[in-house]
């Protein structure tokens, strides 16, 4: 692959704008969707919003957990979903929140970044809490096949805080920032790219759009060329004009990510709300 997954990602906000649609089938929307609690309801539904997806944004975002639950079949139709929005150009960012130790991060690495795999993802949401260094090594051969992967920074649970805001000193070194902000420094540290406002990285952090990034210690600087995947637009009560307020210097690089406001539309609905919402980025981001 010759382009980086931050070059792509660049190429597809520049296109389409920023807004990422979610591909969360979990019970109550398999019920509005009048489709069964099965295997079969969620490739339906994934594959139905694949189709209504296609050509109206440049990233999709399955959550893993909802296909995980139905077991080896559950599987296997999140296998015909990564297919069909691969077929249809789409980028691919699995939400499965991985995160483990040496081997275990080695295999992970070959499910969802390897050539061929029918896990196979544009870029993985991964899990930072046995600490940056543990994701060193499923960083790198993302970055090795041109994939990319958003690490968990600064979550709107108000419980991540906790974590994510505590202060954490390096022994002898004087060093005094917040998690979230050393997790920031140490996954850039692993793919840099030109400071010229326009270079987008391929490993990225997970920031909360209802989240006050300041008070974790993510200012414009550190995020400068990093990828930031924003869930917390829609229901969650941020709005595409927000996106500019909330953001600043580094609003290029979100992919503000949209999963019940548009799935609540229903499968005779989900094209034209995904039209709606993507104009109203596209108005606000200047695409």
């Amino acid at each position: 692959m010759s382009q980086s997954f931050g070059e792509r990602l660049r190429t597809a906000l520049q296109t389409h704008g920023p807004l990422c649609v979610g591909i969360d089938p979990h019970a109550a929307l398999l019920d509005s969707w009048n489709l069964p609690q099965s295997a079969d309801g969620v490739r339906t539904f994934g594959l139905r919003v694949v189709e209504a997806a296609a050509e109206q944004v440049g990233v999709v975002k399955p959550q893993v957990s909802f296909f995980e639950r139905f077991g080896s079949r559950g599987y296997a139709a999140l296998e015909d979903v990564l297919a069909a929005a691969r077929e249809a150009g789409l980028l691919i960012v699995a939400d499965a929140k991985r995160g483990d130790l040496d081997t275990t991060m080695a295999a992970y690495g070959e499910a969802w970044f390897g050539s061929g795999s029918p896990l196979e993802a544009d870029a993985l949401t991964l899990s930072p809490i046995l600490g940056p260094d543990s994701l060193r090594d499923v960083l790198a051969t993302a970055l090795a096949g041109g994939k990319g992967a958003f690490v968990l920074g600064a979550t709107s649970n108000p419980d991540g805080e906790i974590v994510q805001r505590a202060r954490t000193v390096d022994a002898g070194a004087g060093d005094d920032e917040s998690v979230a902000r050393r997790v920031a420094r140490e996954v850039a540290a692993l793919d840099p790219v030109p400071q010229d406002g326009e270079s987008l990285g391929s490993i990225g952090l997970v920031i909360g759009a209802t989240i006050d990034r300041s008070r974790f210690g993510l200012d414009d600087e550190i995020l400068a060329s990093s990828p930031i995947l924003a869930p917390g637009f829609g229901a969650q009560g941020a709005e595409p004009a927000d996106l500019v307020a909330r953001f600043g210097a580094v609003s290029r690089n979100v992919l503000a990510s949209e999963s019940r406001s548009i799935l609540s539309a229903g499968s005779s609905g989900i094209v034209d709300r995904i039209r709606q919402r993507a104009a109203l980025y596209q108005e606000n981001h200047g695409v």
